[in-house]
């Protein structure tokens, strides 16, 4: 029941009773009119209904103000909706055309990927990447299997595998006095090196020292043979890794060994690094020092034959004991230097086809830990690995 619905029936209810009151007044008349008590009584009914008369009416005006009020937003209401209803059939038809741009644009790609041909493999002895511009990660970083107990060794894939070797890893260390190795360990793929589950041991020798054992953390594995500095001596060792044999090749005589010319930096120097080994797209280098060339890099390309060979030289103007690691990448030799605990940085670049040296190249690698061990460049995946105070360590190389 609405407030108008009550007034009225009260305003009813009064004037019935005010009807009652009048005629039980008019058959008590006794001739002298009404009583004086009597009319002020009817006086006072008559205003009460007028009060009733007049809040109906301000009721009434109350109401007709709200419905006119109401009729005039719902105007405004309808008035949003058709702008609505507009506003969203023109955003519909704005996704559908750009829905139909994406579909074309799509079919564009799908016809230009049909039409293109697959880029070119690059063969063995040609690279066409250019010089590394810059370096990101690391991408891998654990310890292995062995944890921490082994600060110095080596790890990566063969820059060259058999048919069902190339998802092979390999990792090498130097299981006695941080400086020599006799086995080399390999796992079927990077997950089970991480993990160390399954891992196949391959012994060059029983003991350890001994003639043609591993020394120093410098080595590659190309060709199912490992490439390693031969034990107390200037020797190339080429061990193969199916036969279990090893053959040599020596360095010039006057080349370091047993920490002559090391990889070094002020704070520290890295024992028996006088030899590095190194893999690009073209085969196998070594790097080493001679008094003769003054404890400065020579770079030898080794001929990876059975025996191995040494083949062309190259002669540069950096002193090994500035330098903390080198690798090679398309026929040029990069170097790196400790600036701190935190960053190593590849400063320096030869390039074996033009002869030209810089040493201005400031290329960052952020290390998880304090010393490098040991850097080689896959060829195959363009990555660098890195033996990092026993932490294996992978970098991703920019072109």
């Amino acid at each position: 029941m609405t407030e108008i619905d009550r007034l009225v029936l009260g305003l009813q209810h009064r004037i019935r009773q005010l009807l009652d009151n009048v005629s039980m007044l008019e058959r008590e008349d006794n001739g002298n009119l009404y009583a004086a008590v009597s009319l002020r009584i009817i006086e006072l009914e008559l205003a009460e209904i007028q009060d009733l008369l007049d809040k109906l009416n301000r009721t009434t005006n109350n109401y007709q103000q709200l419905s006119v009020q109401a009729a005039a937003e719902l105007e405004e209401m309808e008035e949003t909706m058709t702008e609505l209803e507009m506003f969203d059939h023109v955003q519909v038809m704005v996704k559908q055309r750009e829905n139909q741009r994406i579909k074309r644009d799509l079919e564009h790609c799908k016809a230009e990927l049909n039409n293109t041909s697959p880029a070119p493999t690059l063969s063995p002895g040609h690279c066409g990447l250019g010089r590394i511009v810059n370096a990101s990660g690391p991408i891998t970083y654990s310890l292995t299997v062995y944890g921490t107990s082994y600060s110095f060794g080596a790890w990566g894939r063969d820059a060259n595998p058999a048919p069902g070797d190339e998802n092979k890893y390999w990792l090498v260390v130097l299981s006695s006095s941080n400086a020599f190795g006799n086995f080399i360990r390999q796992y079927n793929s990077l997950s089970t090196i991480i993990l160390g589950i399954g891992p196949t041991d391959t012994y060059i020798s029983s003991s350890n020292p001994t003639t043609n054992t591993i020394q120093g953390p410098n080595m590659v594995m190309y060709a199912n043979s490992l490439y390693y500095n031969c034990y107390n001596t200037y020797y190339v060792c080429q061990f193969n890794m199916t036969t279990r044999s090893v053959s040599t090749v020596a360095l010039p005589s006057d080349t370091g060994y047993n920490s002559k010319f090391p990889f070094a930096h002020l704070g520290t120097t890295y024992s028996y690094t006088d030899m590095d080994f190194a893999t690009d797209e073209s085969g196998v280098y070594a790097i080493y020092a001679t008094t003769s060339n003054f404890g400065n890099v020579i770079i030898s390309k080794i001929k990876t034959s059975n025996p191995p060979v040494l083949n062309q030289t190259w002669f540069t103007s950096l002193h090994k004991k500035t330098v903390t690691n080198t690798f090679m990448v398309c026929g040029v030799l990069y170097a790196t230097r400790y600036l701190d605990k935190e960053i190593e940085e590849i400063f320096y670049s030869y390039d074996t086809k033009t002869n030209e040296e810089r040493y201005d190249l400031r290329i960052h690698l952020k290390k998880m830990q304090t010393n490098i061990k040991y850097i080689n460049y896959d060829p195959r995946d363009h990555l660098l690995y890195v033996y990092m105070d026993a932490y294996i360590v992978t970098y991703e190389i920019m072109f």
